[in-house]
């Protein structure tokens, strides 16, 4: 898989995030992700698969998109997690506050 710009995209009640996450691209694509969840009409499901990067900032802004959605009266939850990103979440002690990091959900081939 190439390292491509990150992208969100709704599709189907999924939230479809793909490309590389940085710390210079994360706040655009937090905005982004934030204007998707505020236009969805029920709960979602985040899609990691595509997502190049397993880095603190992807932490960050997963809570941001979880903190909305709740506020919303929206559930987020996660598929296509990385084993990486998984393990970042673990030793943050934040796998059991993202629906999908435990470690019956982590895609094996990340």
């Amino acid at each position: 898989m190439t390292a491509g710009l990150p992208r969100v995209q709704l599709s189907d009640g999924a939230l479809i995030v793909s490309g590389e996450v940085t710390a210079d691209t994360v706040i655009n694509l937090r905005k982004e992700g934030e204007k998707l969840i505020r236009s969805a009409s029920g709960d979602l499901v985040v899609d990691l698969d595509g997502l190049v990067t397993a880095h603190s900032v992807v932490l960050s802004m997963l809570l941001c998109w979880q903190r909305l959605a709740a506020q919303s009266g929206i559930a987020l939850s996660f598929k296509g997690v990385s084993g990486r990103l998984a393990s970042l979440a673990a030793l943050s002690n934040l796998d059991g506050q993202l629906a999908g990091f435990g470690p019956e959900s982590v895609h094996p081939a990340h």
